[in-house]
């Protein structure tokens, strides 16, 4: 399913050259946007919201710093605005930076970390599973956690997290680890971070947008997670 975007009340000089990189792409699919529509449909590319980080990119935790789509910097609001994360990533990384070096010294040293023990585990003979796991998360988040969501969708969703978190775990005892399982974790927590944050909240608010509480309260309020 998709939506028709229409630019062509645009000349065509003017498309090609402010949307070169479009132009060319629609062009190979057999679309000319500057007298055809273009059809559209939405997609999931940025996650507004993370780490919460001051100024100079410090986390709570002495010693971790984040910048970028992963941290709550407080620039973006409820929602996002294009190209700002790209800003974002080169100020907040020059500050990280610039406070990192100023307190080098004052920095605690790292934890020691043991050895990599892969005595206990063997290669995986059921690689489909990681597939399969990879696979359901996205359509569950798509049709539960998507542009629209209800207190029910979002509770089903979680259901699904736990279950697939729960596979995920067992299968990280058992065999050795690989980048997709590695992926499919992260994937498993950022999602219930997304519900957890989405049932936290009581609104409709930017990009959430929930049936079951359509209306904006008065006042802004942060959702923390942890502590």
């Amino acid at each position: 399913d998709y939506v028709h975007l229409d630019i062509s009340h645009k000349g065509p000089d003017f498309i090609r050259e402010h949307f070169p990189n479009i132009y060319e792409k629609l062009m190979g699919l057999g679309i000319d946007m500057t007298t055809d529509p273009i059809p559209v449909v939405p997609a999931q590319h940025y996650t507004c919201g993370g780490i919460v980080v001051d100024l100079d990119g410090r986390t709570d935790l002495p010693g971790l710093y984040a910048a970028g789509e992963c941290t709550e910097s407080g620039l973006h609001g409820a929602n996002r605005l294009a190209s700002n994360s790209l800003l974002e990533c080169f100020v907040f990384g020059e500050a990280c930076a610039r406070h990192i070096a100023a307190h080098w010294d004052d920095l605690p040293p790292p934890p020691p970390i043991a050895p990599w023990d892969e005595s206990r585990v063997e290669d995986s003979d059921e690689e489909v599973v990681i597939k399969q796991n990879w696979t359901e998360i996205r359509r569950f988040m798509w049709n539960y956690v998507g542009i629209v969501r209800t207190t029910k969708r979002l509770e089903r969703a979680q259901h699904r997290i736990r279950l697939l978190t729960d596979e995920v775990n067992d299968y990280y005892g058992h065999f050795r680890v690989t980048p997709d399982l590695i992926e499919l974790r992260n994937l498993l927590q950022t999602a219930e971070l997304i519900v957890k944050s989405a049932l936290h909240r009581k609104e409709s608010r930017g990009l959430h947008y929930t049936l079951d509480y359509p209306d904006m309260l008065p006042d802004a309020v942060d959702t923390i997670l942890v502590p």
